[in-house]
């Protein structure tokens, strides 16, 4: 079976549970450390899937490896190759395809539900699911681009996650796991004391408390998305 190719932009934001989903799934994957300096590939044809993980820039930013990746974005859904984003992944395949990214009406971080859209696309993706406690952590949202379905919402984010038949686009975080939220609160406390006023951003200690129940009921939410999407997995 050919690899699933994964975009980590840095070190606290890799793959989490959908690493350890893959690998319980005997689905091989790689990951391109742009973090590090590791170049992006001149082509994604090879790879069975391509997956975005999160970070602090913007789509927006001046950076040398967006304008490449936008290119395999885009050879990928070419090829029928599935694309997966998880928030800031999910606004790069948002830019790619056409869509918009920019700041959000607050910032949110931390805890909250999201609501399931109805649609035969969303009971594809969620199944029986209508809320869950989702993870997040962003400033700026994305506009659906054009053919897109929307998916997910939360009180302080119209757009959560739509798709565009196999391709899946998350504002939120389905991947985290105890060890990240712990390693995000520790990296981040001048983020979190100066957004402070938002009413959608909790602090360290909350976010932490019953983090492993949080984050169980959370990984079954997203065994049930990923286990979606790697259907469409290229062989």
């Amino acid at each position: 079976m050919k690899e699933i190719i994964i975009f980590r932009f840095l070190g606290r934001e890799g793959p989490g549970y959908l690493g350890d989903f893959l690998t319980e799934q005997n689905i091989p994957w790689r990951m391109v450390k742009v973090d590090e300096g590791e170049p992006i590939p001149a082509s994604v044809l090879a790879y069975s899937g391509m997956v975005l993980m999160g970070g602090p820039m913007s789509v927006n930013d001046d950076l040398p490896w967006i304008s490449p990746l936008l290119e395999r974005i885009r050879e990928a859904k070419a090829a029928d190759i599935p694309l997966l984003g998880h928030c800031l992944g999910g606004q790069l395949i948002t830019k790619a395809l056409g869509g918009s990214v920019g700041a959000n009406k607050v910032k949110e971080i931390g805890w909250g539900e999201v609501t399931v859209s109805e649609s035969e696309a969303a009971q594809h993706w969620f199944g029986e699911i209508k809320t869950f406690n989702a993870f997040h952590w962003h400033g700026e949202t994305f506009t659906l681009p054009e053919g897109a379905t929307h998916l997910l919402s939360s009180q302080y984010c119209q757009n959560q996650a739509y798709s565009i038949r196999k391709h899946l686009a998350l504002q939120t975080h389905l991947e985290v796991t105890s060890e990240m939220v712990k390693k995000w609160c520790e990296e981040s406390p001048e983020e979190l004391a100066e957004s402070a006023s938002s009413p959608a951003v909790q602090q360290a200690g909350e976010m932490q408390r019953e983090l492993p129940l949080h984050c169980f009921f959370l990984n079954k939410v997203a065994k049930q998305v990923y286990s979606q999407w790697i259907k469409g997995l290229v062989m």
